[in-house]
């Protein structure tokens, strides 16, 4: 079993980096300007912005499902960046955080998580696919709560 962590298209964002302040605080976003190397993880490139790049904090519906699990929370999201994929790795943007790893079926259900050290992610992902009713996995930064990315199998 292998499994894919992808970060969000960032066709999604497009929009939001040609609003103005006013347009972006309408659409309960703001533009942030990211003051260290480490702090300000990208949901698109699944990595930290530098110190000096601008990026849209923005609230955002990453478990769109009709159950008690539907999910939504800030994340931040840099422009001209492309879509991350990691194919049985860990992406960068984990390293030093405590994760939170939830795993869901088919219908949206919650089955399972584990709170580990994201370099302990690997193991914590491959035990929660271990259970055949995990259809995919939500990475969640657990000190803020935010979503860090969506884990699917991709089995040959």
């Amino acid at each position: 079993m292998t499994y894919k962590i992808s970060g969000l298209s960032p066709d999604l964002f497009v929009p939001l980096f040609a609003m103005d302040d006013a347009e972006l605080a309408a659409n309960k976003a703001r533009r942030i300007t990211a003051t260290a190397d480490r702090g300000w993880p990208c949901r698109i490139s699944l990595e930290d912005a530098k110190a000096g790049e601008e990026l849209i904090l923005l609230h955002h519906v990453s478990h769109d499902v009709e159950t008690p699990f539907r999910s939504a929370y800030a994340i931040y999201v840099r422009q001209g960046v492309e879509t991350a994929t990691f194919c049985d790795a860990l992406p960068p943007a984990f390293a030093g955080r405590t994760m939170a790893f939830r795993g869901f079926g088919d219908d949206g259900m919650l089955v399972a998580a584990k709170l580990v050290p994201g370099e302990d992610g690997d193991a914590a992902i491959r035990s929660l696919f271990a259970d055949p009713a995990i259809a995919y996995i939500h990475a969640q930064y657990a000190t803020n709560g935010c979503f860090a990315a969506r884990i699917e199998r991709d089995e040959p």
